[in-house]
């Protein structure tokens, strides 16, 4: 009985530490009033990066209702980094396939979309703030939830 409740202990102190290594760098995210995500709307996030010779992951994730009513959503990524430099870059997040189908995890009425950006390397280390915008001509978009970004450490190769 008792090496059955010692090998439980290594166990569950073995998933403890694993789960603990993969803890995100930054993680937060900005929920929209009403649903709606107007153009004068324009969520940061400031991530402080520690250690500029190591690889990051980040991962920009769109929550909308089953209501939304495009095939996709165009974001603009302003970044400002550390030392005072800008760089504004276009990205369309899909959110359905040409046949009107989801693209994403869809639970009920809510549908998340992610996009992915692997192994990116940050120059300087430092605070870098990233503020989006919507990139669509309306004055505001219905039936979105929130946008979130999430930074974690590369895992090795």
């Amino acid at each position: 009985m008792k090496r059955r409740r010692s090998k439980a202990v290594v166990l569950l102190s073995l998933a403890f530490l694993i789960s603990c290594e993969s803890a995100p760098t930054f993680e937060k995210s900005y929920v929209f009033e009403n649903k709606e995500w107007k153009q004068d709307v324009k969520p940061s996030f400031t991530v402080d990066i520690k250690d500029a010779s190591k690889d990051y992951d980040f991962v920009l994730t769109l929550r909308t209702t089953t209501e939304y009513k495009y095939s996709n959503l165009w974001v603009y990524m302003n970044t400002k980094t550390p030392n005072g430099e800008k760089a504004r870059e276009p990205f369309e997040i899909k959110i359905t396939n040409p046949d009107g189908s989801w693209i994403g995890k869809k639970t009920g009425t809510i549908v998340e979309n992610s996009l992915n950006f692997k192994r990116r390397k940050l120059p300087l280390k430092g605070k870098y703030t990233f503020i989006l915008e919507q990139g669509i001509t309306d004055s505001k978009i219905d039936q979105v939830l929130d946008i979130g970004l999430v930074v974690t450490e590369a895992k090795k190769l």
